[in-house]
């Protein structure tokens, strides 16, 4: 989960753009990326299933889907 976000972080700011605002560690499970107009969530196995944002966000337009 770090190496995804640090390397997340990289590709942006080398674009420059920096993070809003940071949240989570990787010792947590979870880890949320806010870009302002971009929201990333990167999450373990098991906090994917128990917060189910594929489920809430079902009927959301598809822009882009990384697995």
């Amino acid at each position: 989960m770090r190496t995804i976000s640090d390397e997340i972080e990289m590709e942006f700011k080398q674009g420059g753009v920096l993070p809003h605002h940071r949240e989570g560690s990787a010792d947590s499970g979870w880890i949320l990326l806010d870009y302002s107009d971009v929201i990333i969530h990167i999450f373990g196995a098991a906090e994917r299933d128990y917060y189910n944002l594929d489920g809430l966000w079902q009927d959301a337009k598809v822009v882009l889907k990384i697995q």
